[in-house]
C-alpha cells in the first residue's frame, strides 16, 4: 500500500548537505500500525512529512496504493492526498474563527461535498469522538484533549486510508493522552493504517509494529509482542 524505494531527502544548510533521509526502504500494507522512533534529528518528522506528500524526496520512488505519486503534479498530489491521508499533529493545527463543527467539515467544503452530505456525516463525526456537546465551541474553548478529537474527527472525515499522526499527546496530560491514543486505535482496528511518531517508548510499544531511525536510515524494523489493547 505503502511503498518507498532508495529514498534520499537533501537539505543545504550553510555550504553543509544534510541527509534527512539516507536510502530508505519501507512497504506498510494496509490496516498496519506502525511506530516511528529515534532521537530528535534522525528524520521521523521527515519521513512522516514525505509519505504525507507535504515534501518530496530529493531521489528514489514512493508509490501509494500502487500508484507512482513523485511524478504527481501539484492538483493530482492536492487531491490524492485529501483523499488518502489524515493528519493528526502535535499543535492540533485548527482553525481559531471555526468551530469544532466547522473544522471538521472543512476537509468536505475543499472536496466540494454538498451541503445536504456534508452535514450528516460532521453529526455523526462528532458522536463518534463524543463531542456534540462541544459543536459549537470555538478551539479556545475546548480542552487540550476535545481539541485533539476534532483534529481527529478532521483528519477522518474523508475517510482517508491513511493516518499519519505526529506525536498526538505531545501536549496533552496522560489521561487526555491516552484518550486520544485509544480513540486512533480504534480507527486502525477499521482498516484504517495508523503510523504514529513518538518519543513516548510506551506509546510505541503499543503499535504492531515499530521503526527506530538514526540518522535518517531505518535502524531497526521489529514487530511488537501483542501489547497494543485499545482497553488499556
Amino acid at each position: 500500500m505503502i511503498k518507498l524505494e532508495q529514498i534520499h531527502r537533501d537539505f543545504q544548510v550553510g555550504d553543509q548537505v544534510v541527509h534527512a533521509l539516507d536510502d530508505i526502504n519501507l512497504e506498510i500494507n494496509q490496516g498496519e500500525y506502525l511506530s516511528v522512533m529515534g532521537p530528535s534529528g534522525s528524520g521521523k518528522s521527515t519521513l512522516l512529512n514525505l509519505i504525507g506528500m507535504l515534501d518530496h524526496p530529493t531521489s528514489g520512488r514512493y508509490y501509494l496504493n500502487g500508484k507512482d505519486v513523485t511524478e504527481l503534479d501539484e492538483l493530482e498530489e492536492a487531491q490524492t492526498r485529501n483523499t488518502n491521508i489524515g493528519f493528526v499533529f502535535q499543535a492540533f493545527h485548527l482553525v481559531p474563527r471555526l468551530t469544532a463543527a466547522e473544522n471538521i467539515e472543512l476537509p468536505l467544503i475543499l472536496a466540494g461535498i454538498s451541503p445536504e452530505e456534508r452535514k450528516p456525516k460532521v453529526e455523526n463525526a462528532l458522536e463518534l469522538m463524543h463531542l456534540t456537546d462541544r459543536a459549537h465551541h470555538k478551539p479556545e474553548q475546548l480542552s487540550g484533549g476535545q481539541r485533539q478529537r476534532v483534529a481527529i474527527a478532521r483528519a477522518t472525515i474523508m475517510e482517508p486510508s491513511v493516518i499519519l499522526a505526529d506525536e498526538p499527546t505531545g501536549n496533552l496530560d496522560q489521561k487526555s493522552g491516552h484518550d486520544v491514543i485509544k480513540t486512533l486505535e480504534s480507527l486502525n482496528q477499521k482498516d484504517m493504517t495508523l503510523i504514529v511518531v513518538t518519543h513516548d517508548q510506551a506509546l510505541g510499544d503499543r503499535s504492531h509494529r515499530a521503526i527506530r531511525m538514526v540518522d535518517g536510515r531505518i535502524e531497526q524494523d521489529i514487530k511488537n509482542s501483542g501489547r497494543h489493547d485499545t482497553n488499556q
